[in-house]
């Protein structure tokens, strides 16, 4: 029987042969040099040396074993109960409480843990690095996948604060943990409770050498965590750019169905930074129709092949977020930090693919760089899409190519675009992202990262659908309600970069809570590669760049976790003479939103809500959150059941963009009967604010 353990030997075995000689006299590898790493885009434009496979450890299904076979979407990932532990091996066999130890991973090479990750994990970690017999951690799970340098900080009289939204970055945790010989993780728990986990490693060669972590190298390398600490917590702001050569303007009007090359640089050189902004009379329309083409090389292809708002992780439309490789502002300005390096020549052509014509202005800053023939990488973004996908669950799965190439090269980030029109109102339901991803590097037989969710992929979970944005990823679009409309979800790999030699194969689960038809993914894979590397790229067309639309008139469906549910249109139940006005857009059921613009703190919008059997309800309000949005308290029939904060106010305020969001009450026992629902300005000040109410809906419990 071929076991995890045979496949992680061979893999060991086909790394060594890929690896080549070690490089003699090469800097060792420590925690301060990892860390460094973390701010360092030159150096993730090479083949890194020494090399490494970065390999994933995960609570994935263990059923699924053959690509395309019987089991290959297998979904039991860590809820507990599953058919085989989600583990390497069985270490020792639960007793009568139910309590075993299992193996996660045991890497017998030098290496260091980059990454982990978990929604949520019961039960305990212990984790021994090298031939040292007792543990270096020995505790809480969860503790260990989310924050495991909290125990060294506060010994080393570190503020834990200075790790937050820096090198722990929502769900998922980036502290470098490097071993010289060996890393052995065993978790203590019952396999019946909840055990998600991702951790991912660096396995590079014997020989090469790592320093092991010690609880002082948070001292030693201080400088080293503060400086990658502050530049992470802001990146546009804070980030150190090598060059020292002047930038370049550039401005272009491209006209509709024109063409027009706004750069061309002479090499060797490199482009450090890259910065564009779009103005049109329908910017979202130009930002996914004006396609950007990077060539370098004078290669007959662009290397990059995006609509330019994609590439820049924006689209569809603006949507800010500031992030390590690429930042998006609130007035339209996108940076990308990715370095383009080239030869001879680099020029960029800007390609008009709509009916209005398209204004850029921005620039790019070159610098020095010394191309090697043999060695030296192009920076790649092949965008591609697929339009009315069915995105279905179970038997209905499948696996989408984000980037399958031949040849040498690093993979560094994933972005995807997507529309979603599923009509449940709630998580479960409209949830798009249940698949996992699955990567083959070089000669792997099963994928050497493989997954428990796209929404783990992007360092989140329980498919949440907040607006969110951290250094190596983030969701800086969600629409709503729920997981409806138009999402993007992003992922950078800077520290755990994928080196391929040979070739990879990068998939995605498409696996969704139910069938929905009429789903549009879009995708880029952000990778560097070798002049000979070839892919799957396809030819992007007048199709592919259609201005998408969700559909017209939608009423939420009572299904799923919206079960039981009554939904009222808000024209249809508001009470009495309040002024409002109508917004017509695709994103609010039936087209329509009822806006109310109150006058004064205390002003008052009521409607009626029937509910046709006594019980215990909940009541959700599905609201418009805009930058014009006001306060509000809610209550029914007078009396508040715990809706908002602990003052019971509900902020509608957000920033730059335009959701739909529900906001719940606590389970309360309502009789049958009309009741009134009261929506009461808390604005000190509301001049300007407005109130926008999509629909109601009472559930029963």
């Amino acid at each position: 029987m071929v076991t995890q353990r045979h496949i992680a030997v061979l893999g060991l075995l086909i790394l060594l042969v890929g690896f080549g000689p070690l490089a003699a006299g090469a800097e060792p590898i420590t925690t301060g040099t990892l860390v460094d790493e973390m701010v360092d885009m030159v150096g993730l434009a090479e083949f890194p040396d020494p090399a490494y496979k970065t390999v994933q450890y995960s609570s994935y299904d263990r059923r699924s074993t053959v690509p395309g076979g019987p089991e290959w979407f297998a979904n039991a990932d860590g809820f507990g109960r599953e058919p085989q532990p989600n583990f390497e091996a069985v270490l020792v066999e639960p007793n009568a409480q139910g309590i075993g130890e299992y193996l996660i991973c045991d890497v017998q090479a030098p290496g260091a843990v980059v990454r982990t990750w978990t929604a949520a994990i019961d039960g305990t970690v212990r984790m021994y690095l090298d031939d040292a017999e007792e543990p270096f951690y020995d505790g809480p799970a969860d503790e260990f996948l989310r924050q495991p340098y909290r125990r060294h900080a506060a010994a080393a009289g570190i503020d834990e604060s200075l790790f937050e939204a820096t090198f722990r970055q929502r769900d998922a945790c980036y502290f470098p943990i490097p071993f010289a010989k060996r890393c052995r993780i065993v978790w203590i728990g019952n396999t019946q409770n909840i055990h998600f986990y991702e951790v991912q490693i660096r396995r590079y060669a014997p020989g090469t050498e790592v320093v092991t972590f010690q609880a002082k190298d948070l001292q030693t390398y201080r400088p080293a965590i503060e400086r990658a600490a502050g530049i992470l917590a802001d990146p546009q702001g804070k980030w150190e750019y090598a060059s020292s050569r002047a930038e370049v303007a550039i401005r272009a009007t491209i006209p509709p169905r024109g063409s027009e090359e706004i750069l061309a640089l002479d090499g060797p050189a490199a482009i450090e930074r890259l910065t564009l902004k779009v103005a049109a009379a329908d910017r979202d329309r130009a930002l996914r129709q004006t396609v950007l083409h990077v060539v370098c090389d004078d290669f007959p292809w662009g290397q990059v092949q995006s609509p330019v708002g994609d590439f820049f992780g924006a689209g569809p439309g603006v949507n800010p977020f500031n992030s390590v490789p690429l930042t998006v502002e609130p007035d339209g300005r996108m940076t990308c930090r990715y370095v383009m390096p080239f030869g001879r020549s680099c020029k960029i052509r800007l390609e008009n693919r709509g009916s209005q014509p398209v204004t850029v202005t921005g620039s790019a800053l070159p610098m020095d760089h010394e191309w090697d023939a043999a060695a030296s990488m192009h920076f790649r973004a092949r965008w591609r899409v697929d339009h009315d996908l069915v995105a279905d669950g179970g038997a209905g799965a499948q696996d989408l190519p984000f980037l399958v190439a031949h040849g040498r090269g690093v993979y560094v980030g994933t972005t995807v675009m997507l529309m979603n029109p599923n009509p449940i109102p709630w998580p479960y339901g409209s949830w798009w992202g249940e698949g996992d991803e699955k990567i083959f590097v070089d000669d792997d037989l099963r994928p050497s990262t493989f997954g428990t969710g796209s929404e783990d992929y992007f360092n989140y979970s329980w498919s949440v659908p907040e607006i969110f944005g951290f250094p190596y990823g983030g969701q800086p679009r969600d629409d709503g309600p729920a997981n409806r409309g138009f999402v993007v979800n992003q992922r950078w790999h800077v520290l755990d970069a994928l080196p391929f030699s040979r070739r990879i194969g990068f998939y995605m689960e498409l696996f969704s809570h139910e069938r929905t038809p009429g789903f549009s993914y879009a995708r880029l894979a952000y990778h560097y590669g070798g002049p000979g590397l070839t892919d799957d790229h396809v030819t992007i067309t007048d199709e592919d760049v259609r201005h998408l639309e969700l559909p017209a008139a939608w009423q939420p469906a009572a299904r799923m976790g919206a079960r039981g549910s009554t939904f009222h249109q808000a024209e249809d139940v508001a009470e009495g003479e309040t002024p409002v006005s109508t917004v017509q857009d695709n994103l609010w059921a039936g087209g329509r939103l009822l806006v109310w613009q109150p006058t004064k703190q205390g002003d008052e919008w009521t409607f009626k809500l029937p509910v046709a059997e006594a019980g215990r309800h909940v009541i959700r309000v599905t609201a418009a959150h805009t930058p014009d949005s006001g306060r509000v308290s809610v209550r029914l029939d007078g009396r508040p059941i715990g809706f908002g904060d602990a003052e019971g106010i509900v902020d509608l305020a957000t920033d730059y963009r335009t959701l739909s969001r529900s906001v719940s009450s606590q389970p309360t026992e309502l009789t049958k009967g009309d009741h009134r629902l009261t929506l009461r300005c808390e604005d000190d000040s509301p001049d300007g604010k407005t109130v926008g109410i999509d629909f109601i809906w009472v559930q029963r419990q």
